[in-house]
Formats: C-alpha cells, sequence, structure tokens
C-alpha cells in the first residue's frame, strides 16, 4: 500500500506538465484562427453557391493567421520584442 503512494507521488509532476502542456495547446491562436476561417470561409461558400472551395481557403487562412498570432505571443512571452525609446 505504501509503495502505492510513493508510486502515486513520483507520477505526479510528470501529470502536472502533461496537464500545462494541453493547457499550452488549447491557448493556441492557430485553433481560433482555423474556426474564425472556418466560419468566414462557410459564409463566402454559402454566398457563392461553392462551399467546396471557400471552406478549405478560410481554414488555410485562418491557419496563417493563427500562426502570426502565435509567434507574436511567443515574442512578448520572450521578450524579445524591441525597447520602445
Amino acid at each position: 500500500m505504501e509503495d502505492e503512494r510513493k508510486d502515486t507521488l513520483r507520477e505526479q509532476p510528470e501529470q502536472a506538465e502533461q496537464l500545462e502542456t494541453k493547457k499550452k495547446e488549447a491557448d493556441s491562436g492557430m485553433i481560433l484562427g482555423m474556426c474564425i476561417g472556418l466560419a468566414i470561409g462557410a459564409g463566402i461558400g454559402a454566398a457563392t453557391g461553392n462551399l467546396g472551395l471557400w471552406i478549405p481557403i478560410g481554414m488555410c487562412m485562418g491557419m496563417c493567421v493563427g500562426m502570426s498570432f502565435d509567434s507574436q505571443r511567443k515574442k512578448k512571452d520572450d521578450g524579445d520584442s524591441d525597447p520602445q525609446a
């Protein structure tokens, strides 16, 4: 019984790292960008009658915008932004 408790205590830091990784993935700007792009692409596709073309285009555009948001966030987090004079 005590051995099981010791094993559980050893595993907790690993679980904390996994939860932190999942939280970073959930906060990803790329996911948000893809969702917004999907909605915009579906709207344009419905208006033009060509959903098959505009949904993937919207998702790709949203993915690009989301990746740019992520790169800007990482620069701020790392402190790499240029200091203002």
